[in-house]
Formats: C-alpha cells, structure tokens, sequence
C-alpha cells in the first residue's frame, strides 16, 4: 500500500509538470489571460494577462493516476476515488464554464451568482445520493432512515435524517468549494493551502487501511499534483489556476470528507478556507449595516494583510503563502489527533 501511495504522489507530480510545459505556453499563445479585479490591490495590476486555467495540470494528474495506480482498488470494488474524482471534475467543469465567459467577454465576470449556486447545488444533492447508494455514508443501526454524523475528538456519532442530512450536505458542499474559491487569489495561496488538506487525507488512508486504498491514491496524486503546479503558480505566478482549478479542488476537499464519512473534519482541517469566506461574509455585512464602513482593509483576509491591516505591516505574497500553508499544516496535524481513534 505504501508503494502504490508514493508512486501516486510522484506519478501526479510528474504528470502536472509536463502538461504544465506544455500547457502554460499554449495558453499564453491563445492569449487566456486573467482579468485582474480593478477593486483589487493595485500591485495585482501587473499580473493582468496572465494565463488562467492552469488547474488543468493537477487535474490531469488527478485522472491519470486514478485510471492507473487507482485501477486495481476498482478491481476490488472500491470506486469512492472515481466518484469524489468525477464529482471535483464536474465542479471543475463548471470553473471551466465560468473561466471561458470571461476570457470571451474580457472582463472580470463569468457565470451568474445564480447559475453558478445552481449548478453547484445540484452536483452536490447527487453526490449525497450517490455516496448513500453505494453503501459509503454511516447508516444509523437504531434508526435506518438516519445518517451517522462523526464528531471529531469526541469520537462519537450522532444520527441526523436523510432530508436533514443532505440540506447540512449541500451546505457544506457548496460552501467548501466556494471558500476555496475565495483563498485563490495570491500566488500559490490555494494550492499551497491545500496541500497539507490532502496530506492529511492521504496518512489517513495510511493508517486506516487497504479500505481507503482508493481514496488515499486521490488524495496523493493531489498532492503530487499540486507540487507540480506550484512549479508554474509559486510567486512570481506563470500561471492561475483559474475557477477550474479552484472549484475542482475545492469539490475534491469536500467530496473526499463525505467520502470518509467524517464532513465534520472540515471545521479544523479546513480553517483557513473558513477564515477566507468568513471575512468576506463579515465585510459585505457590516458595509452594509454601517452605510458604508469597512472592518478590513479589503476582503477576503489575505488581501487585509496585504494592503497592511491591523499591524501596518504588508505582507508580500511569498510571506502570505508560508502564512496561510503553515497555519493550515499545523491545522491538518490537529485534525488527525481529533480523528486518531476513530477505527
């Protein structure tokens, strides 16, 4: 098992790389430039032009191992990895739609709010059913139309009904893939945020067992893709992974909790992720209730720090980058304590 992980890892690294060579040259001869928010840090300026989509990388290394190292689980009949895979791709498909309505309109805006929760919406109430068919969520013993809901560190469950269970769901889905989506936007901040995520994800399949086999060949293909993707976004970026990047990992962060049946997880292991989207909930909020007033600089909180809130110190992206990666790593260690005895 230990074998099939590492050469995930190192087969996604691989695999990132190259289609990144290939890959950030075309989109820089197709002219597939971002557009930078003018509301934004006016130093982002600079940035304007260059490539997005680049989450191809990681997502194509996602796939490869999957129907490779990922083969033989699905020989044995786990398949949880090919459904939290095609899950993220549908949401990444979806980042791909939004992607191309602003490289088309050369603007900053892509899909609707609407279209975009829409879709979302209904990709994640499948997922739910999807998981509940094939026997992967905890069916309550004493109540066979509940779900068990896992408390971390608690190391206990709780059952919730089915229609409960997948409003929390699609809550958590749909507010998971979006928070991601709020933490792109410093160089490298998402991938490097995410990479402890999926690390963790990873050592859980190690020390649970052959059981999650499969999604531990997910989880490390990830992480070697985001390393080779990092290769092009550590700053200064070549390339933006774009909202088909951003929503592909986020649906991938997400699905793959569902996956081991433990959503709850999300509240330390994805911390910094909530930290983003709360800020930027606080902000809009307050600007409105004050006519106008702002508690941070600017939202969400990575641009805060940059444009020195609070301290007067602002922070460069590089230093945003060990920041966010190290809080997250230190949240991921957490996480695995409060799930530790679980099996």
């Amino acid at each position: 098992m230990t074998i099939r992980l590492i050469t995930a890892l190192v087969l996604g690294f691989l695999v990132s790389t190259a289609v990144g060579a290939w890959l950030v040259p075309y989109l820089r001869r197709i002219k597939a430039g971002q557009m930078i928010r003018q509301d934004g840090p006016t130093w982002h300026n600079s940035k304007s032009g260059t490539p997005t989509m680049g989450g191809l990388m990681f997502i194509a290394a996602a796939v490869v191992v999957c129907l490779t190292v990922g083969f033989r689980p699905m020989l044995n009949g786990d398949y949880s990895h090919i459904f939290v895979l095609i899950f993220a791709f549908i949401y990444g498909a979806i980042g791909f739609l939004d992607d191309y309505e602003k490289l088309k309109k050369k603007q900053n805006l892509g899909l609707t709010a609407k279209q975009k929760f829409l879709l979302q919406l209904v990709v994640a109430i499948a997922f739910i059913f999807l998981l509940r068919r094939f026997g992967l969520l905890g069916v309550s013993s004493e109540k066979p139309n509940c779900i068990d809901v896992y408390v971390p560190f608690a190391n206990v469950s709780f059952p919730l009904h089915e229609a409960a269970y997948v409003v929390f769901a699609a809550f958590v889905i749909v507010g998971t893939v979006n928070a991601v989506n709020i933490t792109d936007g410093v160089d490298g901040l998402a991938s490097g945020t995410s990479l402890p995520v999926f690390i963790f994800y990873t050592v859980l399949c190690f020390f649970w067992g052959e059981r999650f086999l499969g999604l531990g060949i997910l989880s490390a293909a990830l992480t070697g893709g985001l390393m080779g993707f990092l290769v092009y976004n550590f700053n200064p970026a070549k390339v933006f992974m774009g909202d088909t990047g951003s929503l592909f990992l986020g649906g991938a962060v997400v699905a793959s909790a569902f996956a081991y049946d433990m959503p709850l997880i999300l509240i330390t292991l994805g911390i910094v992720y909530i930290i983003e989207t709360l800020s930027d909930i606080i902000q809009v909020t307050y600007f409105k209730l004050s006519h106008g007033k702002r508690i941070f600089k600017m939202a969400p909180f990575h641009h805060h720090l940059e444009m020195g809130g609070w301290t007067g110190k602002k922070w460069k992206e590089r230093e945003l980058f060990v920041l966010f990666t190290g809080v997250s790593a230190a949240f991921a260690v957490i996480s695995f304590i409060g799930i530790y005895f679980r099996y």
